[in-house]
């Protein structure tokens, strides 16, 4: 068997990531090196979203067949979209429906008749700096500032091409 350089590895897997491996800096690695750039901590998944067509089928089958504690449908119009968070213990789903023909959900369920996984999101320490430094790393931000998201704290999205085809939501933590 071949094996492969693990820089190049990455590189293919995420294209638009430039960093050598030996320059990934770790949260040990970041307290050591105090003028080394923007410190921030990648934390815990928050939950992972999954686009639905019928928000009370999706929300009944995980109350009603698999009895998880399941809440109740939170209309956003800013992101045009209804949710519904699934606790799981560990981490929660988030159930999204479309708010009107526009939502980007509705466009995500014409492709998708049946629903799918829509995003992943984790949380960070300190969502500005976070931003400013894969900024500079080239990662690519879908909005031009953090909005409020469904947990009333601030979120971004990061270009699923440049996150290996997932697309990622950071949340302040």
């Amino acid at each position: 068997k071949r094996r492969l350089n693990s820089r190049s590895t990455l590189e293919g897997l995420f294209p638009r990531l430039r960093t050598p491996v030996s320059t990934v800096r770790t949260s040990a690695s970041l307290s050591s090196h105090p003028g080394a750039g923007p410190v921030w901590n990648l934390g815990r998944l928050n939950h992972v979203a999954v686009a639905v067509p019928d928000l009370e089928k999706a929300r009944a089958f995980y109350k009603n067949v698999l009895g998880a504690e399941v809440g109740e449908p939170v209309p956003l119009p800013e992101h045009g979209v209804s949710v519904v968070f699934v606790n799981l213990g560990n981490t929660k789903m988030e159930l999204l429906h479309p708010l009107g023909s526009d939502s980007p959900i509705a466009g995500f369920l014409k492709k998708n008749k049946a629903g799918g996984m829509h995003h992943v999101c984790i949380e960070v320490d300190n969502i500005n700096v976070a931003v400013m430094d894969l900024k500079e790393k080239k990662i690519r931000i879908l909005s031009e500032e953090a909005k409020i998201g469904a947990h009333g704290k601030p979120v971004i999205f990061l270009h699923p091409s440049d996150c290996g085809g997932v697309l990622v939501e950071l949340e302040q933590a």
